[in-house]
Parts: C-alpha cells; structure tokens; sequence
C-alpha cells in the first residue's frame, strides 16, 4: 500500500484483485456500488466496504465478492436459462440451488472461501430476521432449499441464525422428496445434469416447471418407446393404432397452441373439438381455409378466473382498532429505539428529497386585482395619486401541492424481522417529509387474517369443497395512516408492525386493487402508489386447490390494468425479490437498510420526471 492510499482503497484493491483471481477472468471489471450486488458480462458490483472496515462487514463484503467469482468461474447463463423453470416460484427455488451448487464448488477446495460464504449467509439471515421465526411459513422455501442443498453438497450445516428455520422446513421436505435430494452430489460438477435433477426435485414439490428441454437422442430414443410400448389388444387391428397415429399428428400443433396460451378453451371440456360432431363444432379447415376457433363458447365464464370464494370476512381496519391503546404505545416506542441508529441516515435523504421538492415549489403571484391581499409595495403609488383604486394580489395555486403518494406494504410473515422494522422507519420519515411538503400521504398494510386459510375455509369445506373455489382466506387489509390525517396522528400506529401474529400471508393482486380504488376515489390531481414487497403472492390455503399461478396471474392483470388504463403513477421495491417480472417502474434491493433511500430516491425520480415532461400533472385538467 503506498503511503497516500488510504485503508478502504487499499481493500477496495485487493477485492478486485481477488474477484478476477477466482474467477479467473482477468478482463473483469470490478465495481463498488450501493446497489445490490451482481454480475453483467465482464462487469461485476459489489457493496462498498464501511470506512471503519469493521470485521463483520468485512467478512460479508468477502462472502458476496466471493460468490459473484464463483458464479462468473463455475456458472453457465445459457445453460441456466434453457433449464430455467416457468412459474415464479419454481425458477427462485431452482435460481437457489444453482447457487448452492457454484458455491459449494469453491467452499470444497478453499477453507477461506468457506468462511467468507458462511459469514456472508449468517448476516444475510440475521438482518431479515430468520433468527426469530417460529412457524414454517414465516421462511422462503427457496432459501430453505438452498441452505438444505449445500449441506448435502458440502457438509457444512446452516448458518446459526437460520438453524431453526430450517428445522421447521426439513420434515415436509424429507416427506415429499425422500432420499432423492441426496443425489445432487454426484451431478455438483455438471450443471446441465444438476439442473435436471433439480427439475425433477422440483415437481416432486408440486411446483410448475414446464416440460424440459430433450436432447435429440432422447427425443429419438423416447418416439422409439412410444411405438414398441404397447401391441395391439384382442378385437383391434393394427390399422386403427395408425389411424390413431396419424390422428395424433395431425392434431399436435393445435394441442401445442394450446398448451403456448392457456392449455384449453375456456369452458369448453377435452375433446369435445375434435370429433366435429355435435353442437357448434366447425368444419375441420381445408388447405385453402385458415383455422379459426371455436366460437360457441366464447361467452362462457372463465373457470379459472380470478374470484374469492367469499368475502364475508374480509376486512379494511384501522391500525388503531387491532390493539389497545397502551401496547400501541409500547410498539412505537421500540419503533423509536430502532429508529435511532438510522436517524441520521435517513433523515440526510429526507431532507435532501424535501429540498428538491420544495425547490418545485416556486411560488407565483398574480397583481392589480380587485380582491385579495393588499399589495403592500403599491401604497406609495396609492398615497401619491389618491384617486387610483387599492391594489390587491394572489398567490397562483401551484400544481406540485395537489399530489397524494399511497404507500402499499407488504404485511406477509417473510417480512419478520429486520424487513419490516425497516419498511416502518421508512414510511414513517417519508410521512413527514412529504407533510412538510404539503403532499398528502397515506400508508397501508396488507395480509391475511389466519394462516392457510380462516373462517373462508372452513365455509368452503362446509359446502363440499367444490372445484375451482378461488381465493380460500380473509384478507386483512390495514391502514396505517389515512391520506388527509395528519402525521403527529397516526405516527403511534406505524408501530403495530412490529407486533407479533400480525405478519402472515399476502395476497398482492387484491391489496393492491384496494390501495388502487382508493387513490382513484381521492381529489388529487397526480396519484402515486408506491408497492413495497419482498416476494410473490402466496397463500397455501388458495394455491392447494386452484392452479399454480393463480394469485400471481391475478397480479399481473391488476398490474396491467393501473399501468396503461389509469392516471395512477405505479411504482414497486422489492427486498430480496425481483419485482421487475411485475411492474414496469420498479427497483429491487437485496439488503432491507437500502430501503430508505431507495424509497426517497424513486419518489425524487417521479417528481424529476414529471418536471421533464413540462408539469405533466396539468393535461389531466
């Protein structure tokens, strides 16, 4: 180190130098950002080390700059991505295990890295709380996945902080999956053969994978077993097996048609299509006639639309009414404890967000009218020649005060911990900030109110279970604080966040259809709702008895609906979840203490923009 190189550039260089060793890329470019860490071609982000290089951010920052090596070193994109599963869930279960795998490569031949890793999962776990879950529910299962799969890959067992969360995963998963996880090993060198298997453990967990890319020898060897698998039965001659061969064929690219969209013809039922028999069948098409589908049914209801199975015990409620005055209290106060150490942090990016909100606000008057406030510097002109008229002025109404932002946070139990402390503070200071501002603020809460399923449920079990019952929970949706109460108000409520057994499952598409319809039922000229979560919607209760994607399709259509039919400004941060699948004005962090500033960031870009755009808020006069 030379004499003018101070301690963190030092270490800053040593990280880098590490980074391409591992990797053994030497072109790779190594940078130090804030943002989540990451890998893009040649150029790799890591977090910035602390001024104080204090042991444990050390040892995280290696843990992460560790991992992106190994990944730049052992990990095949393309191969990933033709292996990748098709539902949410399943690809962040399969994106964890893969990770899983190149780590362990490095952790097997090198104890430093070992260390680094570990170090970085413990604090990882530590800030979202793992050390403090008590029910199965409250922990992704992907994390749970790939902490199960690198102890198989490596020996090492679970971080410390995340034993328990694991203990409370492993019986479901060693019942659904038995000895088969413990094949993995054998493939940790083969990423193809490892993500094949990882599929195979997948489905094995009733998760939506797709059907899995063959390799031509398979997909001869497989048409090879279909022909000689079964000869003709008594009473059936080998011409109809060709008949029914050909009928086959011919019919395979309309079955591929349906299974690229939704399968099956909405309320239509298999094979009704095909015999061209009966009423509303068509004429099958000649070579000069397009295909056209079956329209007899069009007007059919959807079976596997979006639809709560009943509703009679939802709920919207204020924070206030869920407990008594006293343990309100108690809540914010441990609110405020953790609220000092951040303080100053956050409060810098809340000033800075108010002073370039408030340098929109340019005030603007309108002189010599006949009514309003008496313009002082016009006396002398008055007491000079008496007979002129009193001459009054008025301030312009400025544009940038007539804007409410809605706050939408996720309440789901993988939330526990740090997440939600955080999501708390965050809103709690941008309450204020954006008040001293005059724009007007509300902050909403969404969850559910009993685990896999409540008093929804058991109606639905009293009916006989039928098919197709959609959304089986009561959603709890919870207002913190209302858009034109003040903040000295509601700041007791923000607190009820911490409390335990309020955290429990989400709902997204319905909350935020809910926050959505009230900003539209406000007066405000511009509407901006900001969604903050830390994963997709999930409900076991509603995903047992309806398909896969039920919820998170719900998601998207709600999504699709505020983006390009509605003047409201949409905006998502997702903690550890890529919310950029979702919403197209979005941001994902990995670490919950970067969420009050990228909250303060987004809020300054939408109003930056909206100053681009020429005051965009008046073509809606």
């Amino acid at each position: 180190m030379s004499d003018r190189e101070s301690p963190v550039e030092a270490f800053k260089r040593s990280t880098a130098a590490t980074v391409r060793a591992m990797a053994r890329r030497p072109e790779v470019q190594v940078g130090f950002s804030s943002e989540p860490s990451g890998v893009a071609g040649a150029r790799v982000r890591v977090p910035v080390p602390a001024r104080d290089l204090n042991p444990q951010d050390v040892a995280m920052l290696r843990g992460t700059a560790d991992a992106v090596s190994l990944r730049l070193r052992h990990h095949d994109s393309a191969v990933h991505a033709q292996r990748t599963p098709l539902s949410d869930a399943a690809r962040a279960a399969f994106d964890a295990m893969e990770q899983a795998r190149y780590e362990a490569l490095g952790s097997r031949h090198m104890a430093g890295v070992a260390a680094n890793l570990e170090a970085a999962l413990e604090e990882r776990y530590r800030r979202q709380g793992f050390d403090q879950v008590q029910e199965r529910g409250q922990v992704p299962l992907p994390e749970v996945l790939r902490l199960i799969a690198r102890e198989l890959l490596t020996g090492a067992p679970p971080p410390p902080t995340a034993a328990q969360a694991v203990e409370l995963w492993r019986p479901w998963i060693e019942e659904k999956l038995g000895a088969d996880m413990h094949g993995l090993a054998k493939w940790t060198d083969d990423q193809d053969a490892y993500a094949r298997a990882v599929r195979r453990l997948l489905t094995d967990l009733d998760m939506e994978v797709g059907q899995e890319p063959e390799q031509p020898e398979q997909e001869e060897e497989e048409r090879q077993a279909e022909e000689n698998e079964e000869e003709p039965s008594d009473g059936q001659s080998r011409g109809t097996d060709e008949s029914e061969q050909e009928a086959r064929a011919s019919s395979a690219p309309e079955m591929q048609q349906d299974e690229a969209g939704e399968g099956t013809d909405e309320g239509g039922s298999d094979g009704e299509g095909d015999t061209g028999e009966g009423e509303g069948a068509e004429e099958p098409a000649g070579p000069s006639q397009p295909w056209r589908p079956d329209q007899s049914r069009r007007n059919d209801a959807d079976p596997n639309a979006y639809k709560p199975f009943t509703t009679q015990f939802d709920e919207v409620v204020d924070a206030a009414d869920l407990c008594d005055p006293d343990e309100l209290a108690r809540l914010r106060h441990m609110l405020d404890q953790q609220l000092q150490h951040l303080q100053g942090v956050i409060s810098k990016l809340a000033n800075r967000l108010q002073r370039r909100l408030m340098a929109k606000q340019q005030r603007s008057w309108e002189f010599d009218i006949e009514e309003g406030i008496l313009d002082a510097a016009r006396l002398a002109r008055i007491v000079v020649n008496p007979v002129l008229p009193l001459s009054f002025k008025r301030e312009q109404e400025t544009n940038f005060r007539d804007t409410v932002v809605s706050l939408l946070i996720d309440n789901s139990g993988s939330m526990r911990g740090r997440p939600i402390s955080i999501a708390a503070m965050s809103a709690d200071i941008l309450a204020r900030t954006l008040e001293r501002c005059a724009v007007k603020v509300e902050v909403l809460g969404f969850t559910t109110r009993a685990w896999k399923g409540g008093q929804a449920r058991e109606q639905w079990i009293s009916a006989g279970k039928p098919a197709n019952p959609g959304r089986l929970n009561d959603l709890r949706h919870i207002v913190y604080k209302a858009a034109d109460a003040p903040w000295r108000r509601s700041r007791k409520n923000l607190g009820l966040m911490l409390r335990e057994g309020i955290l429990k499952e989400n709902i997204d598409g319905e909350a935020l259809q809910w926050a959505y319809n009230r900003l539209m039922a406000r007066p405000e000229q511009r509407r901006i709702l900001m969604v903050i979560s830390d994963g997709a919607p999930v409900d076991d209760s509603t995903l047992s008895v309806n398909a896969g994607n039920y919820l998170e399709r719900h998601l998207r259509q709600v999504i699709e609906q505020i983006e390009t039919r509605s003047p409201v400004e949409l905006v998502a941060i997702g903690i550890g979840h890529d919310v950029t699948r979702y919403y197209r004005r979005a941001v994902t962090i990995v670490d919950a203490e970067q969420l009050g500033g990228t909250m303060m960031n987004k809020l300054a870009e939408l109003f930056d923009e909206d100053e681009r755009r020429g005051r965009g808020v008046r073509r809606w006069r």
